[in-house]
């Protein structure tokens, strides 16, 4: 039997991923496909009979809104929030605001693929002529946070998201699962993917095959020593979840039309 269970997600689809852009640290709200996704997400957790002590979320709204919507349909409004900038999605640098197919017909699937999923690939990193540059720096959220905003990332490798998301794992998370509190994480698509390699192992190799569909929760079941009990466990309808598992993957290619 598990010690300790926990609840990861990627947040419901946002209002670029519809897009296929790069959107990363740009704070875009969900779309209506992503609310709807975030909602359902809440009923069937609420079904399987989940009871959250704590969420924490990144501190951006996709992240925020998806854990709002879901602790609204278990009616579980109350459940504290904490978040933090080290659970933010991926930072794309340069490639913030582009669309993957077409940087997949521009530089090839397979350059693209390395940029989304390898593990130690960075993107060329943002500049201050980028258009979303002033708009992601000069946001007041990043001012209170944990480190200066000289600091902060101007692009990162999968590598760089676990080295920065590890601190929060370890001095905040752990302690509240070893406190036996159940704890919803939702987060992002590389930050969760740091995670499930950093807990279950994955090889720097393997990783780049892990994909995480929108909204979809994921149970992680752990032992005393937090290793997992087995591999992780995307809850729902399993067809529905690969269905939507190839829609990312294939996010990163070129379109029919233009091949």
């Amino acid at each position: 039997m598990a010690k300790y269970r926990l609840v990861l997600l990627r947040h419901g689809e946002g209002a670029w991923n519809k897009e296929n852009r790069f959107c990363s640290w740009v704070d875009q709200k969900l779309s209506s496909d992503g609310i709807e996704e975030a909602r359902n997400c809440g009923k069937h957790l609420k079904a399987l009979g989940f009871e959250f002590d704590l969420v924490f979320t990144s501190v951006l709204r996709r992240s925020i809104q998806t854990a709002w919507l879901i602790l609204e349909e278990m009616g579980q409004e109350w459940v504290p929030i904490q978040s933090s900038w080290r659970l933010n999605e991926r930072h794309y640098g340069a490639l913030i605001g582009l669309n993957r197919a077409e940087m997949a017909l521009n530089h090839g699937e397979e350059q693209v693929k390395l940029w989304r999923r390898s593990y130690d690939v960075t993107p060329p990193p943002i500049s201050e002529s980028h258009p979303y540059y002033e708009e992601i720096y000069n946001d007041r959220r990043y001012k209170c946070s944990d480190v200066s905003q000289d600091n902060l990332p101007k692009a990162e490798s999968l590598k760089d998201v676990l080295d920065r998301l590890l601190p929060y794992w370890n001095e905040k998370i752990v302690p509240e699962l070893k406190s036996g509190k159940m704890i919803l994480i939702s987060a992002h698509g590389n930050s969760s993917r740091a995670l499930l390699k950093h807990v279950e192992g994955i090889s720097d190799e393997d990783i780049i095959n892990v994909t995480l569909p929108t909204g979809v929760p994921i149970l992680l079941e752990l032992d005393e020593n937090l290793h997992p009990l087995g591999p992780h466990q995307f809850l729902g309808d399993q067809e529905a979840i690969q269905a939507a598992i190839k829609k990312v993957e294939d996010q990163g290619k070129v379109k029919s039309a233009e091949k």
